[in-house]
This record gives C-alpha cells, structure tokens and sequence, in this order.
C-alpha cells in the first residue's frame, strides 16, 4: 500500500510517521507513506499557496492551482482509489471506514491549513472527505497522521501478532474488555480469577460479556447502531 500526503508544513508529519507500528511497517516495505511540501508549486520568493477568501471572510485559503499540480503530478506516476481530505465537516472517521482503506492500493491524503482549501477542490478533486472530530485544529496533518495510523495497523504484517487488532476497540461495534497483566495481585487489587483459570472457554465468555456491559454503562450509542 501507498499513502501519500500533501501539507504545507511537512515537519508536523516527521515524528508520527517515524516510530512505533508505523515506522516499522515502513522499514519493513509493508507500506510506504510520502509526505510532498504543497509549496512545490508555490509562487514568487515566498512559495505562495494561499490567498484571501473572496467575500471579505478572516483567514487565508489554500489556492486551486498548487493542489491541482500537486494531484496530477502525483496520478501520472500511479493510480489512486482514493484522493482524501481532511475537514472537520466530513464523515467521522470510525474502525469500519479504517477497515475499509487498509484493502485500497493507493490513496492521497490532503491536509487542509488556514482557513480551508478552495472549495472547488473538494468539487472536483477530493473523492471522499474524512473528520476525526467535532472539533477544529491548526490544519490536517495531524487528522492525517491519526487516518494513517489507523489504516497503517490494519495491513498484514503491521502488527507482531496479527490477532491483536481483532480484538481493538470498534471492531465488532463494541468496546474492548478490561484487560489485565502481571502481577495478579497489586496493592490488595486483584485480576478477576476467571482470567487465571486458563480456561480459554469462560475466559472468552467473560470477555464478551464485559465488552457489552462497558459499552452499555460508556457508550450506549453503539449498542443502538
């Protein structure tokens, strides 16, 4: 899989992208993420890529022309299943929509900054449109780093135990169990004693009836859907 991300400020996407799950899954050729300086297709000494909004409205605007050559430059070199923005007024990012772009080959991922980006971007060359929230931030690249993350975690061989994310939250609508380790007693705080017996039958069922007692008292709503 590929993802490639355009920002305005490359640097917020450094360290997110370096260590932990995803950093190894990069090392280890299981994905690949580059991340392109919109300002590439910047103008004059500054690389200018934003302007005022017409009708007089605060804050600056991510210009049509540098996101559209950044996009064609990108799709001469591949395909792509999905050219992906990053706006708090898009569908709520959720394990299912994570689920679903791990199995994509390809997808461009752009961060918005400012105020926004020229709507005529989003009409003509955004595919799908992605929120981690309601809630705004400086820009996209964190939301960005968030959807990579999550995708990136999905794919084979991400994980060390490909097992583990069958369990996460989300992944069968509801909420994880408890979980515990080592000690089995702390401070007079003991594991549940079905957790010990090595019983993988009652363990399991423990662990099911939990998850739905959790998310009942946490997240009733998901009960609902």
């Amino acid at each position: 899989m590929r993802i490639d991300i355009i920002t305005v400020v490359p640097e917020l996407l450094e360290s997110p992208l370096s260590h932990s799950i995803v950093g190894r899954a990069i090392k280890k050729g299981i994905v690949e993420i580059e991340v392109h300086n919109l300002r590439k297709y910047g103008k004059g000494p500054r690389l200018q890529v934003d302007d005022y909004s017409y009708g007089g409205d605060a804050g600056m605007v991510l210009m049509v022309e540098p996101v559209f050559k950044m996009i064609e430059e990108l799709k001469s070199q591949r395909d792509y299943d999905e050219v992906i923005y990053m706006s708090p007024d898009g569908e709520v990012l959720n394990q299912g929509i994570a689920n679903e772009l791990s199995l994509k080959g390809n997808i461009i991922i752009l961060c918005g900054h400012y105020k926004g980006i020229d709507n005529r971007i989003r009409e003509h060359l955004i595919t799908r449109e992605i929120s981690v929230g309601d809630y705004v931030l400086s820009g996209g690249e964190i939301p960005a780093a968030i959807l990579a993350d999550a995708i990136v975690r999905l794919i084979p061989g991400a994980l060390t135990d490909e097992t583990s994310a069958l369990s996460d939250c989300f992944q069968d609508g509801l909420l994880a169990s408890e979980i515990y380790t080592r000690p089995a007693e702390f401070n007079g705080w003991k594991v549940p004693e079905v957790l010990l017996s090595g019983n993988p039958k009652l363990i399991r069922e423990w662990q099911d009836e939990n998850a739905i007692q959790r998310t009942r008292e946490r997240r009733p709503d998901l009960l609902d859907e």
